[in-house]
């Protein structure tokens, strides 16, 4: 079985991004598809479940709670602080206040009905806590036993050198996929140096790379690719156009389109652990699938050559996603 390092542990080579039940790409799966999609998960053979408290607003951890906490020893768990909404007003903002990590964390215990969360990140640094004092309260709840290990998300290479230095950084979670390179400007390689686990979400580019997304794309006001200059008029036609040639490339590699990404995110180093979401049953054994890619060197060439920073059209995010993503060692002009 193909498998990842994670807080020191080993995990299969794909993780589960429950976010999707809940959160960003249309409503909520009720309940019961909550249960059956995680137990179906864990039956599959994922061993690795990551949530966000932000997710569905609580929605995500108590379905992860109520349904698979009476199997915790069989996955590793991950959840993330730092997001906040206001109750009254809607409003929402970043604070990684060290009492406001600590009060998240409690929280989401609850929700997640464990003693223990096996990863724990900061979701977005608000750029006024010194990281320094950020990394600190999580080493303190590391030495609690609340949390076993720590992460930073959507961080640069600078911010996690500092705060590996405070506290040992043990994962960063940022976006990377083909369509999307910014973390080898740096990040990669400082997770590599520091012995940190790169953990890559949307590695399917927001469904992009699975090349089903036909020439017209709308979404609803809800869905967070609305707006995204990627997805839109002339930028999405040029997109759009590299997709020929990359499902010729993934019927050579004897694979589908999905798998195909996450067997490309797995040959650029054995710390890079993609995190594929979804909400449905077949699409979650597909992604399992992709664990066991192993592309030959000349269709990662022609991969890195086809799909990247400079034949991609069209920025990552709305401007305002992007104000809240740490820039430093970033172009975000690109991928």
């Amino acid at each position: 079985m193909t498998t990842r390092i994670l807080t020191g542990r080993a995990v299969y080579a794909i993780g589960f991004g429950a976010m999707n039940m809940s959160h960003g790409y249309g409503p909520a799966l009720d309940d019961a598809a909550c249960g059956d999609l995680l137990n179906r998960a864990l039956d599959t053979g994922y061993t690795h479940i990551d949530t966000a408290a932000i997710y569905g607003f609580g929605h995500n951890e108590t379905m992860i709670g109520t349904h698979i906490a009476h199997r915790r020893s069989e996955y590793v768990l991950a959840s993330k602080c730092g997001f906040f909404r206001d109750p009254e007003t809607g409003q929402g903002g970043i604070d990684s206040r060290p009492e406001s990590i600590r009060a998240a964390c409690e929280e989401s215990l609850k929700k997640l009905r464990t003693e223990a969360i096996d990863l724990y990140y900061l979701h977005r640094w608000d750029r006024t806590t010194p990281i320094a004092d950020v990394a600190g309260t999580f080493g303190r709840l590391v030495e609690e036993g609340k949390i076993r290990a720590y992460g930073l998300s959507e961080c640069s290479a600078e911010t996690l050198r500092a705060a590996h230095a405070e506290h040992p950084c043990s994962a960063v979670q940022s976006e990377y996929s083909l369509w999307t390179r910014n973390p080898e400007i740096a990040v990669l390689d400082a997770c590599k140096e520091l012995g940190a686990t790169f953990v890559a979400f949307s590695p399917l580019a927001r469904q992009y790379l699975t090349g089903v997304m036909g020439a017209q794309v709308t979404f609803p006001d809800n869905d967070i690719r609305y707006g995204m200059p990627r997805f839109e008029g002339e930028a999405w036609e040029k997109n759009r156009a590299l997709l020929a040639e990359y499902t010729r490339i993934a019927e050579q590699a004897d694979c589908t389109p999905a798998q195909l990404a996450l067997g490309w995110l797995l040959a650029q180093g054995a710390h890079v652990l993609p995190i594929p979401g979804t909400s449905k049953a077949d699409h979650l054994e597909e992604n399992f699938g992709g664990g066991t890619v192993a592309l030959a060197p000349e269709l990662v060439e022609r991969l890195d050559d086809l799909i990247n920073q400079n034949t991609v059209i069209g920025g990552r995010y709305t401007e305002k996603m992007q104000a809240q993503v740490g820039t430093e060692n970033f172009d975000e002009t690109q991928g």
